[in-house]
């Protein structure tokens, strides 16, 4: 066997270099190691963005705030009715509908559509705070499709909204709704006003005329909320859409302000609208078309009336049953009359207690009667 013991020195060299080599690697890996965790620690934290302190558009800041403002001051109505079991003649209250409503002031009163609570047994109001209440009926204007409601609320509860105007509102201006379309309560939607001067149908037929358009997105439940203007006034009541499907279609209309401020102070004080009159009653346009004239038919005069003081004929029948038409009214203050709905509009501009000049046709001949306007009796 060969001697290899010169070998000995160059394996125990060769083995001290490896473990000086696996040293020093150890040593650096553990210092990288350290210094990682070192700057970890010293970095400084992750904060979250406050969401209040979104970098926000002026326009959404004030939108977010008008909401914020004039939500206190919008309520949802519920209504229901009663019905008897036809077996058992339980009496049962079923849900009816739902609607929209806003804080009239701290008394309690709350404005809607009338609409929204016709035909209905019950109504309660749910505020903002989600508390809700019994509301009486205090008066209703069908032809203007508006009511009066009350609670009894506390006054720390109740947020009257701002009044603006509607006689100087401008197409192209923008304007925002706040109801509980579909029960989805403090909505909000946004638009333009699209036009002026709608004429749309009242619960009762008789025209509302210049009526708010609006692409405001107005859907079912949206009715006798607000429609207020970039500075969160009232401007409208939403009344209604026009849908051939009955949802939004961005074409929705609102009741002017300026007609809300006429007639709501009536409903309150007298539960109904005090329109000035003539005391008179009128025939059906239908009447006027088939005897072949446009105008106002006088059926009767109320004794005592306005009409009656001023000397205007009702229609007659003579001894041998045939009718002898009364006055036709054609004017009002030089104001062409052609309808019931013309006669009724024109009323609306006037007083109880002003003076007036009603033209009339009286067997072909045309007449102009001075009169003094009286109280609606009806």
């Amino acid at each position: 066997m060969k001697n290899f013991t010169f070998l000995r020195p160059l394996l125990w060299g060769g083995l001290l270099f490896i473990g000086y080599f696996i040293g020093t690697a150890w040593k650096t890996n553990e210092a990288d190691s350290t210094s990682t965790e070192t700057q970890e620690q010293v970095a400084p934290p992750i904060r979250k963005e406050d969401s209040s302190k979104k970098n926000l558009q002026p326009n959404e800041k004030a939108t977010i705030e008008l909401f914020q403002k004039t939500a206190p001051s919008v309520a949802f109505i519920t209504t229901t009715n009663m019905r008897r079991n036809f077996f058992s003649m339980n009496v049962t209250e079923i849900p009816r509908g739902t609607g929209s409503a806003f804080i009239w002031d701290k008394k309690g009163h709350i404005i809607t559509n009338y609409h929204v609570i016709k035909g209905a047994h019950r109504a309660q109001v749910t505020l903002a705070d989600q508390s809700t209440w019994s509301a009486s009926l205090v008066g209703a204007a069908p032809d203007k499709d508006l009511a009066v409601l009350k609670i009894d609320a506390p006054s720390n509860l109740l947020q009257p909204i701002p009044l603006g105007t509607s006689d100087d509102l401008q197409v192209g201006q923008n304007v925002l709704a706040i109801g509980n379309p579909f029960g989805l309560d403090h909505t909000l939607t946004t638009g333009i006003i699209s036009a002026l001067g709608r004429e749309i149908e009242s619960v009762s037929g008789l025209p509302i005329k210049d009526a708010i358009q609006t692409d405001a997105a107005i859907n079912p439940g949206n009715s006798g909320g607000p429609l207020l203007d970039s500075s969160g006034k009232l401007i409208g009541v939403n009344t209604s859409i026009y849908s051939p499907s009955g949802a939004y279609a961005g074409i929705g209309f609102s009741i002017p302000v300026d007609v809300v401020r006429w007639v709501v102070p009536d409903l309150m004080q007298y539960g109904r609208l005090m329109r000035p009159s003539l005391s008179i009653e009128m025939a059906s346009n239908d009447v006027s078309r088939r005897f072949g004239f446009e105008g106002v038919l006088v059926i009767n005069v109320v004794e005592g009336g306005a009409a009656d003081k001023a000397g205007l004929q009702p229609t007659l029948r003579n001894q041998r049953g045939q009718i002898i038409l009364g006055d036709i009214i054609v004017g009002l203050n030089d104001e062409k009359i052609t309808s019931r709905n013309d006669l009724l509009l024109a009323l609306e501009k006037y007083k109880v207690g002003d003076k007036v000049t009603v033209n009339i046709l009286r067997d072909d001949q045309l007449f102009t009667v001075p009169l003094v306007l009286d109280a609606s009796r009806n």
